[in-house]
């Protein structure tokens, strides 16, 4: 199969024309080479078998249709908060391309120029709206290079901080749902709770429901992320028993508090403590590490914070306490000095 050689465009950029099963495919790049280059591709693809015929649909739509189309399809599957982030993506990302026609696109270039002043992880959130929005189309997906997304570790109170914050927090508008998260609650999941979910008698709180940002502001869902996030857990800081105690009204919602007020009030009381400055989900870190200092059985942790999988238990809330790792060393340089101290002790061989 003969390779077409691409043509200069009035424009300056280049265009080569090819004709693959009968479907004409119109390529447009900014130098020669990068047209040549792509039509290889595209022509590897089509003789591996790889390439889907492209329907005359989705060639004449552009980035910014085929995205609003597949949210507005699976809108009532997806979460409040999940359309919300979608929305955002095809509203803010990309804005270059949205309006191209997807032949048009060089996927490649597109995801270059966003990382140039966006996060990679931002932008690897974008690519993956992009991604099942081509497929729904039938729109062959281009194999693309995402830079890899750093791993930023969540800060977390050490054992020795758990206190301090709590008593920074006491008598505070925020200290119940402050404590509900020292507790293992998801943000979304404090927002949520109501009254009558909370039993002070037996001193348990049941997560049934949550709360999250919508496109139009806060939604309540009836149901949680997953199965293990529905789940009774026992109130184990005296101190939040008291807090709820102390309540008047007792109806509606437990925590009325926005987000963002209550993660500036949080770090606000970390701060007055003179503590590791910690976010809403770094509680929720320390909950788990805590845990795990205290020897409390894994089974049992993921019970109480609600995580499914035990490996992502342990591969990114579980943390090493400062104090633990001091305790290991420790007890590793014991060890040596131990045996030393019993070699010296024994009688000589004569």
């Amino acid at each position: 199969m003969k390779e077409p050689t691409p043509k200069k465009l009035k424009s300056g950029n280049w265009n080569v024309l090819l004709r693959l099963g009968g479907e004409n495919i119109s390529i447009t790049r900014s130098t020669k080479e990068e047209c040549k280059r792509e039509a290889r591709e595209i022509k590897t693809e089509y003789l591996n078998g790889k390439r889907q015929k492209i329907s005359t649909d989705a060639k004449q739509m552009t980035l910014r249709e085929v995205q609003e189309r597949y949210v507005e399809k699976y809108k009532t599957a997806l979460s409040p908060s999940t359309v919300r982030s979608y929305t955002i993506y095809y509203q803010q990302r990309f804005k270059d391309y949205q309006q191209k026609k997807l032949p048009d696109i060089n996927f490649q270039e597109m995801i270059n120029n966003e990382l140039e002043d966006k996060s990679q992880k931002t932008v690897k959130n974008a690519w993956g709206l992009v991604r099942p929005a081509l497929e729904e189309v039938k729109y062959p997906v281009p194999e693309v290079k995402l830079a890899a997304v750093p791993v930023n570790e969540i800060p977390f109170l050490q054992p020795e901080e758990i206190k301090p914050f709590c008593a920074a927090v006491k008598g505070r508008s925020y200290e119940i749902p402050a404590l509900l998260e020292l507790h293992g609650l998801r943000l979304s999941e404090v927002r949520g709770l109501d009254w009558k979910n909370v039993d002070l008698i037996n001193d348990t709180i049941t997560i049934k429901e949550s709360r999250v940002r919508g496109i139009n502001g806060d939604v309540n869902k009836n149901t949680n992320k997953n199965q293990t996030s529905s789940r009774t857990i026992p109130i184990m800081i005296p101190q939040l028993h008291d807090a709820l105690t102390a309540v008047e009204n007792k109806t509606g919602l437990v925590a009325k508090i926005g987000a963002n007020t209550l993660l500036d009030d949080v770090k606000r009381s970390c701060k007055r403590a003179n503590i590791t400055e910690v976010t809403n989900h770094g509680l929720r870190h320390s909950f788990a590490s805590l845990c795990f200092y205290l020897k409390i059985q894994d089974r049992q942790i993921q019970e109480w914070g609600g995580w499914k999988d035990k490996a992502i238990l342990h591969k990114i809330y579980i943390r090493l306490t400062a104090k633990g790792q001091s305790e290991a060393k420790e007890s590793f340089t014991n060890f040596f000095q131990n045996a030393d101290e019993k070699a010296n002790a024994s009688p000589t061989n004569q």
